[in-house]
C-alpha cells in the first residue's frame, strides 16, 4: 500500500494541516490513518469530522494522532454522532456529543466548546475555529423551497442521508432546532475574536460546494444558509470543511474552501495519485 504523505512538498517549516472523513471502521482507512506523521514534531492537524461511529474507535483514534502532532482540533461529523447498535455507549442527541468533548479533553485534544487555539506558524497568526453548527434543511432541493417537499423528494428518489434514522436530536425536538441553538452558540464566540481565522466545521458554511454533488436532494443534510456570510463576516483566510467526499478547494468573496476528505476506500481508490493526503491549509500554497 502505498505511504500516506501531505498534498504537496511543504515547506520547511511547521504546517497547519487537516484531514476529514477518516472513516476508520474501513480497515484500508483505518490501515491509512495508523500510518499518518506529521513533518515536523511542530504541525498540527485538524480533523473535520466524521472519524467513526464508536466512541471507542474516535477516541482510540484521536489518541493515536494527539501522540503525533502538536496539536489536534476536532469537529464532530454526522457519523461521529450516530446512535449505532454496535456501540458500547448509547447515548444519544447533546448526551452523545458532550460525551466526546469530554473524552477529547482528556487526551488534550481541542473541541468547539474550548478556548480557540490561536496558529502561530506560517501564515499566523490566526485563530483556529473549531464548530459544530449541523444543518436544517434549508438547503433545498431543485424544485422545492421548504423541509417537507425536500425530504418527499429525497424519499421519492431513494436518497435519504442515514440521519434520519440515527442522528438523534435529544432533548431538542429536531435536528434544525439542535442547528439553530448551536449558530446562536457558535455567532456569539465567534464575534469576540479579532483578527484572521480559519474556520472548521464537518459541514461546508456555504451551499455552492455541493452544487457537484451527484445527488443534489443530499445538499439538505449538508449545512445551512445561516452560515453563508461568516467567512467575510468573521475575516476567514480559509474554510476547512468535509462531509462532500470531494476532496478539491474553491474559493468564494477571495476566501479559500478547502474540503479535506479521506473518504471511504471505494471512492478514494478512483482518485489520481497521490491517493492518501493530508491537506495543507497553511501556509497557503
Amino acid at each position: 500500500m502505498a505511504q500516506p504523505h501531505t498534498d504537496d512538498a511543504g515547506p520547511a517549516g511547521p504546517r497547519l494541516l487537516a484531514l476529514s472523513d477518516l472513516h476508520v471502521s474501513h480497515a484500508e482507512n483505518r490501515e491509512i490513518v495508523e500510518a499518518l506523521q506529521p513533518g515536523t514534531p511542530e504541525d498540527w492537524l485538524i480533523v473535520a469530522g466524521d472519524v467513526a461511529e464508536t466512541v471507542a474507535d474516535i477516541e482510540s483514534t484521536l489518541r493515536l494522532l494527539r501522540g503525533r502532532f502538536a496539536e489536534v482540533v476536532w469537529v464532530p461529523g454526522n457519523h461521529d454522532l450516530w446512535t449505532v447498535r454496535h456501540d458500547d455507549v448509547r447515548l444519544r442527541g447533546v448526551e452523545r456529543y458532550e460525551h466526546l468533548v469530554a473524552r477529547c479533553r482528556e487526551i488534550g485534544v481541542h473541541t468547539p466548546e474550548d478556548p480557540f487555539p490561536v496558529w502561530e506558524g506560517a501564515g499566523g497568526p490566526v485563530t483556529v475555529a473549531p464548530l459544530f453548527t449541523l444543518y436544517d434543511y434549508s438547503f433545498h432541493p431543485p424544485g422545492t423551497d421548504n423541509k417537507e417537499d425536500g425530504l418527499a423528494y429525497a424519499h421519492g428518489t431513494g436518497v435519504v442521508c442515514t440521519d434520519e434514522f440515527l442522528l438523534h436530536p435529544d432533548p431538542y425536538p429536531t435536528r434544525e432546532a439542535w442547528c439553530a441553538a448551536r449558530i446562536d452558540y457558535s455567532e456569539r464566540r465567534l464575534s469576540e475574536v479579532s483578527g484572521p481565522t480559519v474556520l472548521v466545521d464537518h459541514y461546508p458554511l456555504v451551499r455552492h460546494p455541493t452544487d457537484i454533488l451527484r445527488y443534489p436532494e443530499f445538499a439538505q443534510w449538508c449545512g445551512t444558509v445561516r452560515t453563508a456570510d461568516w467567512h467575510t463576516k468573521y475575516d476567514a483566510v480559509a474554510v476547512v470543511y468535509g462531509h462532500l467526499h470531494i476532496p478539491r478547494i474553491t474559493h468564494q468573496d477571495g476566501v479559500r474552501f478547502q474540503e479535506v476528505s479521506l473518504g471511504y476506500p471505494r471512492e478514494w481508490r478512483r482518485r489520481p495519485a497521490p491517493q492518501y493526503r493530508i491537506h495543507t491549509v497553511l501556509p497557503a500554497s
